[in-house]
């Protein structure tokens, strides 16, 4: 299948400097001189979501960590909010597959809420009552309100990941970047992500998600990018989730009536992002 290159902005009326939030063209992207993916070309608009789709160590990871500004740009371009990443913190939730917060004893779930707010106050500046509102609101978007004065570290995993991802919605940023956000869900938390995520795109905030779930939360995205330490492809998820695209990004796919089902073949993250690349490191 031939790289698909997409801008989400249709040819003589795209969209102002204020909606366009991310965009990338000719964007070379891995760690110091070592590639994981070339030529990256995408824009995302205000209240639209991309998902990114890709087996463990295909470069989604590193793509988020280069958007938020914990990765240099290796070449070509990226803007975020109309400036490099690294920029408007304030304006920018992200959801890492590590959180130091859980190391750290005691700490309340209520408290690592908290923490959402702190972009737009600081450590220090005291908090009114509509950001006890905001948290409260979040928590109960996640199920956890109950669990408000409980210690983080007495959840288990799917607990715990509720609690951090209320932490995103308590920020109530312009745009949302989140590795593997519904990891370790059960069947309830899934769906109150799902609404949750709905719902911030429905107030304008824009997403940008990595996920391995070709259905649900990839059926929730205008867009999807197929990662296979290349660009397979990117557009509209009935455009690009088919099962030719699929297989040429995971290698192997199981079809039914209804569904697309994927047998992943490769595992680890941004170790296999690294030592991927040089595998696949054109000469």
């Amino acid at each position: 299948m031939t790289d698909m290159k997409h801008d989400l902005s249709p040819l003589g009326c795209g969209p102002s400097d204020e909606e366009l939030y991310i965009r990338a063209k000719n964007l070379d992207i891995g760690y110091k001189n070592d590639m994981v993916v070339r030529d990256i070309n995408f824009s995302l608009i205000k209240g639209e979501a991309i998902a990114l789709i890709g087996t463990n160590g295909s470069g989604k990871s590193t793509l988020l960590k280069t958007i938020v500004g914990l990765l240099e740009v290796i070449d070509g371009e990226l803007s975020v909010f109309g400036m490099p990443p690294g920029n408007n913190h304030h304006r920018i939730a992200f959801l890492g597959q590590f959180h130091i917060s859980g190391f750290v004893l005691p700490i309340r779930v209520i408290d690592v809420v908290a923490m959402g707010r702190y972009p737009l106050h600081g450590l220090w500046k005291p908090m009114d009552k509509n950001d006890d509102e905001i948290i409260r609101a979040a928590m109960a978007s996640m199920g956890i309100e109950k669990l408000a004065n409980s210690s983080l570290r007495s959840l288990s995993g799917g607990q715990q990941q509720r609690v951090y991802l209320a932490q995103v919605l308590a920020h109530q940023a312009d745009l949302l970047i989140m590795d593997e956000p519904a990891t370790g869900l059960d069947a309830g938390g899934r769906d109150l992500f799902l609404k949750a995520i709905n719902k911030e795109l429905c107030r304008g905030a824009s997403v940008i998600m990595a996920t391995h779930d070709i259905q649900e939360e990839a059926a929730l995205c205008h867009q999807v990018m197929l990662l296979a330490h290349r660009v397979v492809a990117i557009g509209p998820p009935d455009k690009v989730i088919t099962s030719e695209a699929l297989l040429e990004t995971f290698g192997v796919v199981v079809s039914d009536k209804n569904k697309l089902h994927v047998l992943e073949c490769i595992h680890g993250h941004d170790d296999h992002e690294r030592q991927g690349l040089k595998r696949h490191k054109n000469p």
